[in-house]
């Protein structure tokens, strides 16, 4: 299995846009979907002659390891390693033996990165991080505190989730930004649905194909309409933007049992039981929405609350 799932390189300079699918080795749609993405690019020009594309995409593929074995990851969570420090130590340790699977991951990820930036020299680099979750009910976009990512997170035709990038650490997103990397750069992250629905593949493509055209790379009069209508229609009744209010965090070798069916977006009231961690109950903190509640073996993150805000 390669990290690069493909390139595509349009006649006209423009924007590097980087994309992960896998990051979370058991969230395959993203993968799925720029595997698709690059056949239906290849294709393009035969059924529309007048298509052109500016600027490079790549797709790349995240935790290679937990891919395989179709677990989050191996040793630790993967998105939760992109910290200054975290790559810095791994990329100077020349003793593999201290390197761990996900450490292992990261410092290919970081290299591959700067080999695309190195070989295309953009001015601007946009890293797109697809996503699934646990739960059902819901698609959302996550933009960093840069306008930049807002304003490519709200063309995605989705919820925009602001401040949920405060409860974590680590991320992909957390890391590629401008005082990290040798050109300006701007991270948004998109979540395409449940794990196992195969319409997260088909979100996926259409988030994928809009954050082409809101950063120029492919021209309004190329994207079918579709593309807006798919994630139109299931954000249907959703907030447009909201913003983070708690995180409830999963302590190592804690039991952790969240209430059955809650879907992304519910609606819950203040002292509502949310979930038991080891034999204790978890409530809710004041009446807000619950998102990405954790319904899977791996992972630290039990859910986190949001309220909507006015855009």
């Amino acid at each position: 299995m390669e990290r690069i799932i493909g390139k595509h390189t349009g006649d006209e300079k423009g924007i590097l846009l980087i994309v992960f699918g896998g990051m979370h080795g058991n969230e395959k749609a993203g993968i799925k979907a720029l595997e698709t993405m690059f056949d239906m690019l290849d294709k393009e020009k035969d059924v529309n002659p007048g298509f052109r594309y500016k600027g490079r995409l790549v797709g790349m593929r995240g935790n290679l390891k937990a891919i395989k074995e179709g677990t989050r990851y191996i040793v630790k969570d993967l998105n939760r390693q992109f910290t200054p420090e975290n790559v810095n130590r791994v990329l100077n340790d020349s003793a593999e033996e201290t390197l761990d699977a996900e450490d292992e991951e990261l410092r290919a990820i970081i290299k591959a990165v700067r080999a695309e930036i190195s070989d295309y020299n953009p001015e601007k680099v946009v890293v797109l991080d697809l996503h699934t979750t646990s739960a059902t009910g819901g698609i959302f976009a996550i933009a960093t505190e840069d306008p930049a990512s807002l304003d490519i997170a709200v063309e995605l035709h989705a919820p925009v989730i602001l401040g949920l990038l405060r409860g974590i650490e680590g991320t992909s997103s957390h890391y590629f930004k401008d005082e990290n990397m040798p050109v300006r750069t701007i991270s948004v992250v998109f979540e395409a649905g449940q794990h196992e629905d195969p319409d997260s593949v088909n979100r996926a493509i259409a988030a994928l194909t809009n954050c082409m055209r809101s950063i120029g790379a492919v021209q309004e009069e190329d994207v079918e309409n579709r593309h807006n209508e798919i994630l139109i229609n299931y954000s249907k009744g959703l907030p447009k933007v909201a913003e983070l209010v708690t995180v409830y965090k999963i302590m190592e070798e804690s039991h952790f049992e969240m209430q059955p069916d809650y879907k992304n977006f519910q609606r819950i009231k203040e002292g509502e039981l949310l979930a038991f961690d080891n034999g204790h109950e978890v409530f809710a903190t004041e009446d807000s929405l619950i998102l990405m509640p954790h319904y899977q073996e791996q992972g630290e993150d039990g859910f986190f609350l949001i309220k909507k805000v006015d855009y």
